[in-house]
């Protein structure tokens, strides 16, 4: 039988009855009268003393425990929340040629987030390309390539803006969730380790920071091999990992897997996927929130060499917050892919 938790003024009305029924002819429902406050502060004491007991009700189950409770449970099953990364680029300075700029100069966003260079940059025929990298792990870090960043400090012979090459400054996560701490959590506790199984490769995939998904394949390149690919969505604007990054996994993974197990792990090839949209209504509001459904949905359920259903796309863009009507031009059918391509978010063209 379920435990209704009783409101406080069921936990007052309680207490007034209880008073009145030990002291004949009093009133404890009267609001300045001392057995009214007597009443309340009661009351108000048993009501914290429930919220505490629900609140820990949650804490001694791992799919409803909180912060420190979750990393406590995740610790005993071995399950570590992976750490924030750091974002990394190239910006380019200009200035007079030969002007040395110097390891670990500090440069600017707009809104105060700070970069530094990574190795000592000479001015050459009027300019550089500097790799930098953020000073504070952080998705926050990332930045647009065109971003216009300043020196914290001027250097002579050198001019304070610099601009941040196409490629932008990727790579920068945030701490993970207790969400996605609670889903590996809870994946650890229902599959268990099995001297490496599929299930095992994508664990091991996901314990390394930025990893969001992972797909293993089986005998791909032959009896005996096994492939993995895997996303980083929250790092990238595609979500496509870098090469350093793949190799961090693979290196990551061969601590891990059996020996007798031959790893290759690449990354996913994207397939842009572009939409032509009738919409109503045409304002920026909801067509940012049709982008952001179709990229939630692409997300959740692309996947390398699959298929992206016509109709969860169209359904995607129909729960979009604002939207009243709208027409799917293209895509025209399911969307499919070849092996090791996955579908990532493209333009959208508004009709």
């Amino acid at each position: 039988m379920p435990f209704n938790r009783p409101d406080l003024t069921t936990l007052l009305d309680r207490a007034a009855a209880d008073i009145e029924s030990r002291l004949p002819g009093a009133d404890a429902r009267l609001r300045r009268s001392l057995l009214g406050v007597l009443a309340r502060v009661h009351a108000g004491g048993i009501h914290g003393l429930y919220g505490y007991l629900d609140w820990m009700s949650k804490q001694i189950m791992p799919d409803t425990a909180e912060v420190e409770q979750l990393d406590r449970w995740a610790s005993i099953w071995a399950v570590a929340r992976t750490a924030a990364t750091t974002a990394a680029g190239s910006v380019t300075f200009t200035g007079t040629d030969n002007t040395q700029i110097p390891a670990g100069t500090s440069i600017q966003r707009a809104d105060g987030e700070v970069f530094t260079t990574d190795a000592v940059a000479t001015i050459a025929s009027g300019a550089i390309l500097a790799p930098v990298t953020a000073s504070v792990a952080g998705a926050n870090s990332n930045t647009l390539a065109n971003t216009v960043l300043t020196l914290v400090s001027p250097i002579s012979g050198i001019n304070s803006a610099a601009t941040v090459d196409a490629n932008a400054i990727t790579g920068g996560t945030d701490t993970e969730t207790d969400d996605a701490l609670r889903t590996r959590l809870l994946d650890r506790i229902k599959e268990p380790p099995h001297g490496g199984n599929s299930n095992d490769y994508i664990a091991w995939a996901k314990q390394v920071s930025g990893v969001t998904r992972a797909w293993l394949y089986p005998h791909e390149l032959g009896v005996g091999t096994v492939s993995l690919r895997f996303m980083m969505d929250d790092a990238y604007a595609d979500g496509i990992p870098q090469p350093s990054d793949v190799t961090t996994v693979q290196n990551y993974i061969d601590t891990l897997r059996p020996v007798t197990a031959a790893l290759t792990v690449v990354a996913p090839i994207a397939d842009p996927l572009n939409f032509t949209i009738q919409l109503l209504p045409k304002d920026t509001a909801t067509q940012t929130a049709v982008q952001t459904e179709l990229t939630d949905l692409i997300q959740r359920e692309a996947v390398p060499a699959g298929t992206l259903l016509l109709s969860h796309l169209r359904e995607a863009i129909s729960i979009a917050e604002g939207e009243t009507d709208n027409v799917l031009v293209s895509p025209v059918a399911d969307v499919t892919h070849a092996v090791g391509h996955i579908a990532t978010m493209g333009a959208i063209t508004w009709l």
